[in-house]
């Protein structure tokens, strides 16, 4: 054959291959950055420790970067655990730290994150700062708290531990590793204090995963539970038996937001105060083990 022909398929395939290769590239560049900027920092102390200057640009850049998921003052948020006691369940040396914060940490929500070293020396450092001199502990009996848990508190009826309990609260299995004993004490007194109005307040300490919700069918039906996800289109969630339920919008007469969770208020004559220590002792301490703690 002969003539001038055009070859569409080829060119767009060609386009394709090269779009691919760039960004294939561009991740190789950024992960190979990643991971230079983490050997350097093996080992390393922060250099930037104590500097007056450091901890002002570490504090703007938390709020920035951090505080979304970690709150504000970094005591908690929405979606991250408290970092302001001095215990990091992935590592707690300066070197472990700048490898969680500039790699994230893979099955997590905890991204890796694009700051240059100086930016994540100066959050490292206001991190420092935060810490208390002496770490908090719990004063109670963590033996006399898991048998209120799993007895007369009823905490089991919702809340699971290490595969043992119920779905409707959030798992607790690794919760020690996430809260301080005064944030405990405070949540089992008054359980709707904290709570955000959405995913994404970054000024509230404990993620809004259990709401009470309550479906109204066209029927007139009532099915109420605890939210599990929502978008505009459709709602789930899990009715007091633990089943499953999900509905589009456009099917359901009204979506009732309760604005509370199920868990009730522990004042003194549902827990005293010795078995509120105790229990707040059983809850810090349950924390990942060793080897899952280190393990990014």
């Amino acid at each position: 054959m002969t003539g001038n022909h055009s070859f569409p398929h080829r060119t767009k395939r060609t386009a394709s291959f090269l779009s691919a290769g760039i960004s294939v590239l561009a991740a190789a560049i950024f992960l190979a950055q990643s991971i230079q900027s983490v050997a350097q920092a093996q080992d390393t102390k922060n250099p930037l420790a104590g500097d007056p200057k450091a901890l002002q640009e570490g504090a703007s850049q938390f709020r920035i970067n951090c505080a979304l998921c970690h709150g504000l003052d970094a005591h908690g948020g929405s979606r991250g655990p408290d970092l302001a006691r001095g215990d990091f369940a992935h590592g707690s040396s300066d070197a472990e730290i700048f490898h969680t914060i500039t790699t994230g940490l893979p099955g997590t929500l905890m991204p890796a994150n694009d700051l240059s070293d100086t930016e994540t020396w100066e959050i490292i450092a206001y991190l420092r700062s935060l810490a208390p001199p002496t770490p908090q502990s719990a004063s109670g009996d963590p033996k006399a708290g898991e048998e209120i848990f799993f007895g007369d508190g009823n905490c089991s009826l919702c809340h699971m531990v290490n595969g043992k309990g119920g779905r409707l609260g959030p798992d607790l299995s690794r919760v020690g590793s996430r809260r301080s004993p005064d944030f405990f004490a405070k949540k089992l007194r008054n359980p709707d204090k904290y709570l955000a109005p959405t995913l994404l307040d970054p000024g509230k300490e404990w993620p809004f995963d259990a709401e009470a919700v309550t479906v109204v069918l066209q029927d007139g039906q009532k099915i109420q539970g605890v939210l599990r996800n929502e978008d505009t289109f459709s709602i789930q969630l899990m009715d007091y038996g633990e089943d499953l339920h999900m509905y589009l919008k456009k099917d359901v007469r009204e979506v009732i937001h309760e604005r509370k969770t199920l868990m009730p208020n522990y004042d003194e004559d549902l827990l005293d105060q010795q078995h509120l220590s105790d229990v707040v002792a059983y809850l810090a301490s349950l924390r990942a083990s060793s080897g899952q703690e280190k393990k990014p």
